[in-house]
């Protein structure tokens, strides 16, 4: 690939290194594709309020694609631009379909509105409890209430907890419950997690969405990433890198295998022409 019009990446397991850290190798290299006037566009199952510590980090102001491509974030001026909901209907559907077979779950929500006031960003169940810690942010406590409330109003992205399952487990499972549903179903770590979004939702779409506002065509993007969730984007840039830390089903369509983010992958590559 020629040098890219834009740099997309997924976060965690990608970008971060394994303690969570933008490594002095990689700000650099971000750094220097900035100055050449090449977006950086950071691409993540994260919500929002989960972005500005790393786009800190590594120097970003632009926009970053959030809860798998149901949001998009202009994390300069802290204002969501876009979103793609779940319906309230949808999200009772999914959960009284699922409970059926998995009566251990728990299930959280994530609610995003277009604007800079996030006034119920989550809520979750008594109980739930997600593999990074503190779902709810930084330092915030998440909204508990009854499921019905969770589920009561609209959310971008609908996560079902069973820590007695692997997430790949899960998946089969709910792919097979939900089928004829016509939801995107995904998963970002393998600790029990399941992430649902709308039909079209995938950080592929979020990134083109974001492509569409700064023209920028697919073949001319490169894009990075490690797991399930990455699977789309990976298969619309133009140039799709996995890392070598990545779950199989990317190094399987991926364009090409990087080092692993312990060992600065992404920059790596991008240090071809910056």
């Amino acid at each position: 690939m020629h040098r890219p019009d834009l740099v997309a990446s997924d976060v965690d397991g990608t970008l971060l290194d394994p303690t969570e850290r933008v490594t002095d190798r990689t700000a650099g290299v971000i750094s220097r594709v900035l100055a050449d006037g090449i977006p950086f566009v950071l691409v993540s199952g994260r919500p929002p309020r989960w972005i500005p510590r790393v786009a800190q980090a590594a120097g970003l102001t632009g926009y970053a694609v959030c809860a798998n491509g149901a949001s998009v974030y202009d994390i300069g001026a802290d204002e969501v631009l876009h979103v793609r909901d779940l319906t309230s209907l949808q999200l009772q559907d999914v959960v009284r379909a699922v409970e059926h077979v998995l009566p251990d779950i728990k299930v959280a929500a994530e609610r995003t509105v277009v604007g800079s006031h996030q006034p119920e960003p989550f809520a979750t169940e008594p109980g739930f409890r997600n593999p990074w810690g503190n779902p709810n942010g930084e330092t915030d406590s998440p909204d508990l209430a009854p499921r019905a409330e969770v589920v009561g109003k609209p959310a971008t992205k609908l996560l079902v907890r069973n820590p007695g399952m692997t997430s790949a487990q899960m998946a089969d499972v709910m792919e097979n419950v939900l089928g004829d549903m016509d939801l995107e179903i995904t998963y970002s770590s393998n600790s029990g997690l399941i992430e649902i979004s709308a039909s079209g939702v995938t950080k592929a779409s979020g990134l083109e969405w974001v492509c569409r506002e700064l023209g920028v065509d697919a073949e001319r993007v490169v894009a990075f990433g490690d797991m399930p969730n990455d699977v789309p984007m990976l298969g619309w840039a133009g140039h799709g890198v996995a890392m070598a830390n990545a779950h199989e089903a990317l190094l399987a369509i991926a364009d090409e295998v990087t080092a692993p983010n312990s060992e600065d992958g992404v920059a790596q590559v991008l240090e071809r022409w910056f």
